[in-house]
């Protein structure tokens, strides 16, 4: 039997490198976790953490400029013209005081050099050639770049890499793309002084999201002076007198301080020699099994690279999945594509959805019934003032919930109900019968259930019973 440095090697500390690195570790396995830049990823350096905290900068300024009586430390005028300095002394803090006590007992190569594969067990990390029993390929995405006239002329391009590492708030700025880093950096920016504009090629903003939840969206950034062109196509982007000048295919010139590409993302796979391990792979990522192995067994790729799902959560529980399944018997392996996932964008309104779109339902010929609650009808929402949005259900008859939409206050913490009631099969009426704290946003999940279940009882043979069950 070989001997080999680790039993584990991971390719990437991001979502889900840090899950497989630190479980394995506290199962007593012996562990070695490689990353190019910092321990987090992409995710904890330049992505969902660093978004979030400029969106809740960005929300509070707003807020004191509804409500200018409002007197909060967090607006002090330094940090409102360049938020980034601060929002960087946090990361920091959480990569030193939080994440890293939970690697104690991982070898770690952080920002020693890329990872690149020697063979199948063996990776190179500069001059240090290191052997595992398996190993994880966590290497996550990159931002797309579509083929643009004179993209490549932008030279100060701001993509999710960059874009937490600039010196100010621009004065304007142009995005192409409305998807969910689209529209969260639309709303921040605009919310911090930045005139913005989305540019996409897409019908409606969020194209992975049901159309309603897209519109209603556009109808809260019109409001907020975010100009929206949908269905564009971009004929080329030019610099001009140190400006940025897109001009589109249907007519309209677009000019701004800066340009934002958030047009989709690519699996980060240069440089890793796939072919030395006999990797399979494509553009599109890395092709898995039920149990996230890659065509050479011993060998998985986990989160974004594969392609399946590109959320951080998900990646999280990929490798959380990968790893038990490693420790299981074949009769007892889990399929991580059958646990669903629910995703949300954190815009404001938050937009949060998990199973079937009424897309999806009408492509399968499924029949189905919509049941909606609306922000608006809940006295808790109106007395927050938060009447923007609904909790939006996709069901039959029977109460079988096949998706949900889930748009404004409180969104992303009531769709994870809706999605532990899709993976458990629990009914509408399980839903109505589950107390909800009152008066918590997600009591419109309970009245959904009630919705159901007064539908039901207007059919004749479920009134005849009722009648003969009253005599």
């Amino acid at each position: 039997m070989a001997n080999y440095d680790y039993d584990i090697v991971t390719i990437g500390i991001g979502p889900a490198g840090m899950v497989i690195s630190a479980m394995g570790a506290e199962m007593g396995l012996k562990v070695c976790g490689i990353e190019k830049h910092k321990l987090g990823g992409e995710c904890m350096n330049v992505g969902c953490i660093p978004s979030k905290a400029l969106l809740r900068m960005a929300k509070t300024r707003h807020t004191v400029t509804k409500f200018p009586s409002f007197q909060m430390e967090e607006m002090r005028e330094p940090e409102v013209q360049n938020p980034f300095p601060s929002i960087q002394e946090k990361l920091d803090f959480i990569n030193e005081k939080k994440y890293g006590v939970k690697f104690e007992k991982v070898d770690k190569l952080i920002g020693q050099g890329a990872a690149s594969f020697v063979d199948s067990h063996t990776v190179q990390v500069g001059d240090r050639k290191i052997t595992g029993k398996r190993i994880f390929i966590c290497t996550g995405t990159k931002p797309s770049r579509p083929p643009i006239p004179g993209l490549d002329t932008i030279d100060d391009l701001l993509t999710n890499e960059n874009l937490f590492h600039q010196e100010k708030i621009p004065e304007s700025m142009i995005i192409i793309g409305g998807g969910a880093i689209g529209s969260e950096m639309a709303q921040a920016f605009s919310r911090l002084g930045c005139k913005t504009t989305i540019v996409q090629m897409d019908p409606h903003l969020l194209p992975f999201a049901d159309r309603i939840a897209g519109e209603q969206l556009e109808e809260v950034f019109k409001k907020e002076g975010i100009d929206v062109y949908n269905s564009r196509s971009i004929s080329q982007v030019e610099k001009k007198d140190g400006r940025v000048v897109l001009t589109t295919k249907e007519g309209e010139v677009l000019e701004a301080e800066k340009l934002l590409l958030a047009a989709g993302r690519t699996p980060a796979l240069e440089g890793l020699d796939l072919e030395k391990a006999g990797v399979q792979y494509s553009p599109k990522g890395i092709p898995v099994n039920a149990n996230l192995q890659t065509n050479v067994s011993h060998i998985y790729a986990i989160g974004d690279c594969n392609s399946t799902y590109l959320f951080s959560h998900a990646a999280m529980h990929q490798g959380m999945i990968a790893l038990m399944n490693i420790m299981r018997p074949w009769p007892f392996k889990k399929d991580f594509k059958k646990y669903v996932v629910p995703w949300t964008v954190f815009t404001e309104p938050q937009v949060s959805s998990v199973g079937m779109r009424e897309a999806d339902l009408i492509a399968a010929g499924i029949k189905y019934d919509v049941l909606e609650a609306k922000h608006a009808d809940y006295g808790a929402a109106i007395a927050e003032q938060v009447t923007t949005g609904s909790v939006r259900v996709l069901t039959n008859k029977l109460g079988k919930i096949y998706g949900v939409s889930v748009i404004g206050e409180g969104s992303a913490e009531m769709i994870n109900e809706w999605a532990l009631a899709i993976q458990k099969k629990i009914r509408l009426a399980d839903i109505m019968l589950l107390q909800h704290s009152f008066p918590s946003m997600s009591f419109m999940n309970k009245s959904i259930g009630e919705m159901w279940m007064m539908k039901l009882l207007k059919i004749d043979w479920m009134k005849k019973m009722m009648g003969f069950m009253m005599r």
